[in-house]
């Protein structure tokens, strides 16, 4: 045994300092669960001495209310989980798309910051400066009465081809469903995989050999030829459920509603501002003379951002972009403003026909902390591979 390890019979005595940490660790974990206990045991004794019903058993009797806007059907003789159930995937429905559709417009516009182009700098620096100073509620109360007033009604709706564009949302044709279908949804898939791989090759290729390969029109050749051949092999299927216009709105296909829409756009906009500034301050903190070598080496502007100063820069974007997730994901419970039936709605009309309000608000704490948690937890893992290992 080395002299530098302590005898086994002093790790558990008051001496040692692991020992008493654990100590007042687990007398601190006592106390938080005594308190929540208390709390809990409290909040339910008064509820029972008013008279109020308390429980989660709610859950499984008739909702007795409509939902306007579902991914898949929903009436009021369901019970009150599958309406949270619709609320929920609202929710994600609208967190989901305008991660995705923010993380590109504000990449985009952080990198314009650095453009040569005084009126590119210009354009970006001044959308930054407009929509983040704005609060996010007004934003969505105005897209709202865009979307609901300002556009045309229904029987003279704005039409490029097969869409169309009203008060009553947009409106777009959807395949039928058939097994071609299915086909060309495997061979998506399957492009998805290769992609995957030509990646890794590429790059492999690259630190090897130092010649560059196609990091985007490859990929999306790769997705398109793998769709077109599943597409081709379930029989090539082209009948479309186009919309029509009726007497008082638009008929068929698939619709996104003006609520929808409010809440995407108004979220989108707003927490693209902020990505732009997270990219440009991750941008600008590499060091100038990593451009300077990249310029050097003959490498384009382009190149030099895609390959030189965006990878460097990952690890300090990171962070600061997965609290705008958050944020974009916390911020989409302001959606109830506009009548978009989120998961905040539905609890919400739960409590005002259940009168249960310590469980329709814990479930909504709870979807936002799942759904939080799981979101830091992804960005971690990209965190971790995106870090720059040192030898």
């Amino acid at each position: 045994m080395s002299s530098d390890t302590p005898p086994s019979h002093h790790r558990w005595s008051w001496r040692s300092q692991a020992f008493r940490g654990i100590v007042y660790q687990v007398l601190a974990i006592v106390a938080i669960v005594a308190v929540v206990w208390f709390l809990a045991h409290n909040t339910l004794v008064n509820m029972r001495v008013r008279g109020i019903q308390s429980g989660f058993d709610f859950l499984s009797q008739a909702a007795g209310f409509d939902i306007g806007e579902s991914l898949y059907p929903f009436d009021s003789e369901q019970p009150y989980w599958q309406a949270f159930l619709v609320g929920v995937t609202n929710t994600l429905r609208v967190a989901i798309v305008g991660i995705i559709l923010s993380t590109l417009l504000g990449t985009l516009l952080g990198i314009g910051r650095f453009s040569r182009n005084a009126l590119v700098r210009g354009v970006c620096l001044s959308y930054v400066e407009a929509f983040r100073n704005i609060p996010v509620l007004l934003q969505l109360l105005m897209w709202y009465v865009i979307l609901t007033e300002v556009l045309p009604s229904a029987d003279v709706a704005w039409q490029v081809g097969d869409f169309f564009l009203s008060k009553g949302g947009l409106n777009y044709p959807i395949p039928v469903w058939a097994a071609g279908q299915l086909w060309a949804a495997f061979g998506l898939l399957a492009g998805v995989a290769l992609v995957l791989l030509y990646r890794c090759w590429a790059k492999r290729q690259f630190e090897t050999t130092g010649q560059l390969r196609s990091a985007f029109w490859v990929p999306v050749l790769i997705l398109v030829a793998c769709s077109l051949a599943g597409w081709a092999l379930g029989g090539a299927p082209t009948e479309l459920n186009r919309p029509v216009k009726g007497d008082f709105a638009i008929e068929n296909g698939g619709a996104l509603t003006p609520e929808f829409l409010a809440v995407l756009i108004g979220l989108t906009l707003y927490t693209a501002s902020f990505i732009a500034e997270v990219v440009r301050g991750g941008i600008a903190s590499v060091p100038r003379g990593q451009g300077e070598a990249a310029s050097a080496l003959g490498l384009s502007q382009q190149q030099e951002m895609r390959l030189v100063m965006l990878p460097q820069a990952l690890r300090v974007i990171i962070p600061p972009l997965t609290n705008q997730y958050l944020n974009l994901t916390k911020n989409s419970s302001l959606a109830v403003a506009i009548g978009y039936p989120d998961v905040v709605s539905i609890a919400n009309t739960a409590l005002n026909q259940t009168g249960r309000a310590v469980e329709c608000i814990s479930l909504v704490m709870l979807v936002y902390l799942i759904t939080s948690l799981g979101t830091s937890l992804l960005m971690g893992w990209y965190n971790s591979r995106a870090a720059i290992k040192e030898r």
